[in-house]
């Protein structure tokens, strides 16, 4: 599956209280997690991010506690994609789980700036930088983990299974 963008940078050690800030982890609709996303680490964010845009972050992004929340508040932005250098493993898992797409690329975060325009092909584990030309590699999501990512999450993916 390929997904266009735009590129929103982010730096190192991007914790889930930043994705989405901890007194709103009483909400449990994903559009009104959705309005807080990001909002302290850029307010523009909230403000111009479009459906199909992507995050590019540094190293460990997601790191803190395990809370879905973060995943859930960056998927119902409508972020279609999130490029960084490396996550913590339980948001990796949690973003999975939830259906939200993540990839991981060293070269492709070095070679991005925000407001780049990006296409990735994640079964390829490709990454075109539009605004440069340039083209980075990734690893690919393995088949049966781009099922999950499919389907909509692990709960839509056992949901089909099973009909």
């Amino acid at each position: 599956m390929k997904h266009k963008g735009r590129a929103w940078k982010f730096g190192t050690n991007i914790d889930t209280d930043a994705i989405i800030p901890a007194r709103y982890l009483n909400v449990t609709d994903p559009k009104e997690l959705a309005q807080h996303c990001m909002e302290n680490e850029n307010p523009q964010f909230l403000k111009e991010v479009r459906e199909g845009d992507m995050i590019v972050a540094e190293t460990n992004f997601g790191c803190g506690s395990s809370r879905e929340h973060a995943p859930i508040a960056i998927k119902a932005k409508g972020i279609s994609c999130v490029i960084a250098k490396s996550y913590a493993r339980i948001f990796y898992r949690n973003a999975f789980n939830i259906g939200l797409p993540i990839i991981e690329s060293d070269e492709a975060v070095h070679g991005i700036q925000d407001g780049h325009k990006l296409e990735v092909d994640l079964e390829k584990g490709e990454i075109k930088n539009e605004t440069t030309g340039q083209i980075f590699k990734a690893n690919p999501i393995p088949p049966f983990m781009q099922k999950i990512i499919d389907d909509g999450g692990l709960i839509e993916h056992i949901t089909k299974r099973s009909c």
